[in-house]
C-alpha cells in the first residue's frame, strides 16, 4: 500500500514542479498563448488535487502506528497545493 502512496508522491512532485514552472511563464505571455497556458495549468492543478485525494485514501488504509508519518507528509503536500493555487490566482489576475 505505501508503494502506491509513494508512486502518487512521485507523480505529485513531478506535476507540481511543472506547474510551478508554467505559472512563472504566465505573466510573460499575452493573448491566445496566455489563455492556452492558463487552461493547461488549470487542468494540471485539478490533476494534482486528484493525486492528493488518492494519497489521502491510501493514508486511511495505513495501519494507525504508521499513519502519523504519512499524515505529516500529506499536510505538507496540501500546503504546497494551497501555495500553487495562490500563485496561480496571483499570476492570472495581473
Amino acid at each position: 500500500m505505501s508503494s502506491d502512496f509513494e508512486g502518487y508522491e512521485q507523480d505529485f512532485s513531478v506535476l507540481t514542479a511543472e506547474i510551478t514552472n508554467r505559472i512563472g511563464k504566465i505573466p510573460k505571455l499575452v493573448g491566445d498563448e496566455k489563455r492556452q497556458l492558463v487552461s493547461s495549468v488549470e487542468k494540471q492543478l485539478e490533476e494534482a488535487r486528484e493525486l492528493l485525494e488518492q494519497m489521502e485514501l491510501e493514508v486511511r488504509e495505513i495501519p494507525p502506528q504508521s499513519r502519523a508519518m504519512y499524515s505529516s507528509r500529506m499536510k505538507s503536500y496540501k500546503q504546497e497545493m494551497e501555495k500553487l493555487d495562490t500563485d496561480f490566482v496571483s499570476e492570472t489576475n495581473i
